[in-house]
């Protein structure tokens, strides 16, 4: 499945060796404990859209920090038209024309859009021309379809605006190579198919991009070639029109992975959990503004929406960690407005935070005891038994660890969210009807994100009423029977998920009715 270098589109031979626009050649990386880069080859060519995929922990963002100049390879080299190029910094990577986009973005929320572009640029003299400078950030937006006023407020941007400021500043710094780190973290439907006519219209132009990611789906839809890494090493490539999900997913975990939508098996029961017109004000503005749902017996409910729309007070609502300031909170037919956390774990909720170190979890503990921390209990714990059931989840669940009395900030994000499903799902399967679960799986791996949502699909077929609230769409369409997507604090769409208008649904998480 390797693409032919002389296939390439954008590359050049030179005295019988093919030319790229960047190259890695045996590229080693290590950090204390971890090889993050083990004898690593990479090409990208001109014009071409190149994406590394790989599980977390796979060395992709390791190795575009390396061909950026962020770190510097413990052997191998970096090639830059065919040269090798010693990068000291990333300002030494932009010198020979090469940028790297960051998932969290670095710019100044108080500054301009224009004034962010130009943060740092030594050619200005003291006495900026702002006119001039708009203009320049105004043609720049305009050639490469990124359309954004030169006057706004970044801090007032949405996730989407944000990023087309930090390509915009690369461009502006003369990048010809842009490597974008996991580009669509953060962004709404809407956002991502303008990011990739953005990318198109690049490489169109002659920029080469290399896009960094582990979302099957969309690097299918993006790349001209794509080189999937695993444990630091580089595990096949593929071209356009060769790339199939379940064996790119296969060269990123190692083994066959089940990807396929998991719907209920059997019709749902009776209503465990109801929200009637509730509402959270905080400083005078409704961050949860009047939401009905309900979630029954053997059904999970999907609550999507972009990051910042309410729903992490809306799961803290639900899970007694806030009081509502409107409306109706009702789990297994018993009003719980005003309940702790205690008492709805007492009536049959549980909740995994999408905090789940911070939260979740209690990070200096080891497994066993952050696996008993929220049971009720006297003074003294069986600890012969809770090991035991330890060991027996880390066994179900594989999870990865020395051994259960292993401090769970130790463990990798996939592993430690692992040990919050445990907790919460099975070890009091008994007593749970109500689970809520945020975000489980932001940050996970291809293998990790099939684990948690076969958890998912199990405790709804054991007749649990599951809220899931999510930020990734895709997610939400895989396991949700019924879906509604949250705006500003409101429902603005909702829908069965056999009758889903999935255009519709891009548009309200984007606030577009």
């Amino acid at each position: 499945m390797n693409a032919s270098p002389e296939a390439v589109k954008g590359s050049h031979r030179s005295g019988g060796a093919t030319l790229f626009a960047l190259s890695a050649r045996s590229v080693t990386k290590r950090f204390p404990g971890v090889l993050a880069n083990d004898d690593v080859d990479f090409d990208l060519a001109a014009g071409e859209v190149h994406t590394l995929l790989g599980e977390n922990g796979a060395g992709k963002s390791t190795l575009a920090s390396v061909l950026c100049g962020l770190y510097r390879p413990d052997q191998g080299a970096v090639l830059r038209n065919g040269t090798q190029v010693r990068l000291s910094s990333p300002r030494h990577g932009l010198q020979h024309g090469i940028a790297m986009v960051h998932q969290h973005f670095r710019l100044v929320d108080r500054f301009s859009v224009a004034e962010n572009v130009v943060l740092g640029d030594k050619r200005l003299s003291f006495f900026i021309d702002q006119d001039s400078i708009n203009d320049r950030v105004s043609r720049i937006a305009e050639e490469f379809g990124l359309p954004i006023d030169p006057l706004a407020v970044v801090g007032e941007l949405s996730a989407g605006q944000r990023q087309r400021v930090e390509i915009i500043k690369a461009l502006y710094q003369g990048a010809e190579i842009l490597l974008l780190d996991e580009p669509t973290a953060l962004l709404a439907p809407p956002e991502v198919e303008k990011l990739f006519e953005t990318v198109r219209t690049m490489a169109k132009a002659g920029k080469s991009v290399v896009f960094v990611s582990h979302k099957l789906g969309e690097v299918v839809d993006i790349s001209d070639r794509i080189t999937v890494m695993r444990d630091g090493k580089v595990t096949g490539s593929v071209g356009r029109g060769e790339a199939d999900t379940r064996k790119l997913a296969e060269l990123m975990v190692g083994r066959e992975i089940d990807l396929s939508p998991r719907k209920a098996k059997a019709p749902a029961g009776g209503t465990m959990l109801k929200l009637h017109n509730v509402s959270l004000h905080r400083d005078g503005v409704a961050v949860v503004d009047n939401v009905s749902l309900e979630v029954r017996a053997g059904e999970i409910v999907g609550v999507a929406g972009v990051s910042g729309n309410g729903q992490r007070d809306l799961a803290e609502l639900v899970a007694g960690l806030q009081s509502p300031t409107g409306g109706v909170i009702t789990v297994d037919g018993r009003e719980m407005n005003g309940a702790g956390t205690r008492e709805m774990r007492a009536n049959g909720l549980a909740y995994v935070p999408e905090d789940r170190l911070g939260t979740g979890l209690s990070p200096s503990l080891s497994i066993i005891d952050n696996m008993v921390l929220t049971r009720p209990r006297g003074l003294l714990v069986d600890r012969k038994a809770a090991g035991a059931e330890a060991e027996r989840y880390i066994t179900e669940l594989e999870i990865k660890t020395p051994s259960p009395h292993t401090a769970t900030r130790k463990l990798s994000g996939g592993n430690s969210q692992k040990v919050l499903l445990a907790r919460e799902i099975f070890a009091q399967s008994d007593t749970t009807k109500v689970l809520v679960v945020c975000s489980p799986t932001r940050g996970l791996d291809v293998g990790a994100v099939e684990t948690v949502h076969k958890v998912l699909d199990e405790a709804r077929t054991k007749g649990k009423a599951v809220l899931l609230i999510s930020e990734d769409l895709d997610e939400v369409l895989t396991l949700a029977d019924k879906i509604l997507v949250l705006y500003r604090g409101a429902v603005v769409h909702s829908a069965d998920s056999n009758a889903l208008d999935i255009e519709k649904v891009g548009l309200a998480m984007a606030g577009i009715s």
